[in-house]
């Protein structure tokens, strides 16, 4: 099938003229022009009838491979590669887990972007090598980069953003990159970001729970010290921070062990489901009574937690998501700290 060339040079423009290449071929796949697989002219036929160099063609075709919109075939030239989505955003949603809380996100995100967009979902399991290799792919293909830094250490302890993350994120435009859940400081303040201040979060929403808290003698923080997907440890010091505040006796485990020591009067703050549930068969198999002789609180909310009438600690996650839809459609880059609050459900 033959192309008829349409591209257009505006040479008194200060738009690069690579880049006027590249718009214009886009413009005529968008347009139906060109067709899936499809051949363009070659750089020299650009080159010679728009009086431009060849290195500018050149240059204008890399870019267009990069974002596989075009291909080269050997020795024949090159071809459409990619039809689809070509009016649409592209951005790459980098999530450190696969949890509830965090599909949360994504699909809030997801529904508030709409349809005008593309999301490609990489999960990196808090994995730094993982990560950078996804980037090392991807960098350069997608219009944004959604992106929730949540790394482990060699001894599975929470570690925000190692050095080489953070060379590689500083290769993508301020602009083009939001960061979610995980607050980091050593980036430049222009990055948008909408995030937990875990340290913070923690205290005030205990605070906000202070007079049902105040019934109990005790409270015990279950943080696993070493874990696949570690938990910040800025939640353990919001933790320490409110009891020695407010004179509590406090306790840190790492898990809810079997025949674990159950007494009345305390409080049991836990983070991982595994825990909870564990927690709460001990109690049902003792003499305690929930939310009367012993308390329990969660971290981070669920429906299910919502329908066993759990008390929660938790951020808002679906309006994470919808903050940074918000950021991507209208060109923002606010840092906005997430809602997080105490809701009481009689647990305590």
């Amino acid at each position: 099938m033959e192309y008829t060339f349409n591209i257009q040079i505006d040479h008194n423009s200060r738009k690069p003229k690579y880049k006027q290449i590249v718009d214009s071929i886009i413009d005529d796949i968008s347009r139906g022009n060109l067709k899936m697989g499809q051949k363009i002219p070659s750089i020299n036929e650009i080159s010679e009838e728009c009086y431009l160099s060849r290195d500018t063609v050149e240059k204008a075709y890399k870019q267009l491979k990069e974002k596989k919109i075009i291909e080269s075939v050997k020795g024949k030239g090159f071809y459409v590669a990619k039809t689809d989505f070509i009016n649409k955003l592209t951005i790459l949603f980098l999530v450190n887990k696969l949890s509830s809380y965090k599909m949360s996100i994504y699909n809030a995100f997801l529904n508030a972007i709409g349809a005008n967009a593309h999301l490609d979902l990489h999960i990196y399991h808090c994995d730094e090598t993982l990560f950078l290799n996804l980037m090392e792919k991807y960098l350069g293909y997608y219009d944004y980069y959604v992106v929730m830094p949540h790394f482990k250490d060699e001894n599975l302890r929470h570690k925000s953003v190692p050095e080489p993350v953070k060379e590689v994120l500083s290769k993508i435009p301020d602009d083009k990159l939001v960061l979610l859940d995980n607050k980091i400081d050593t980036l430049p303040s222009t990055i948008p970001q909408v995030y937990q201040d875990f340290e913070n979060d923690i205290f005030d929403a205990l605070t906000d729970g202070v007079a049902q808290l105040n019934r109990y003698k005790k409270l015990i923080l279950v943080y696993p010290e070493k874990s696949i997907y570690p938990y910040p440890r800025r939640i353990l010091h919001g933790f320490r921070k409110f009891c020695v505040s407010n004179s509590f006796d406090f306790e840190i485990l790492d898990e809810i062990y079997d025949g674990m020591e159950l007494q009345a009067g305390d409080v049991y703050i836990t983070i991982k489901e595994t825990d909870l549930v564990n927690l709460i068969k001990q109690i049902r198999e003792s003499t305690l009574k929930l939310g009367e002789s012993i308390g329990v609180i969660s971290y981070n909310d669920t429906p299910l937690k919502e329908l066993l009438g759990i008390t929660v600690i938790s951020t808002d996650f679906k309006n994470m998501g919808l903050k940074a839809a918000e950021i991507v459609l209208n060109k923002l880059n606010d840092r906005i700290k997430n809602n997080f609050k105490y809701i009481d459900r009689n647990s305590i």
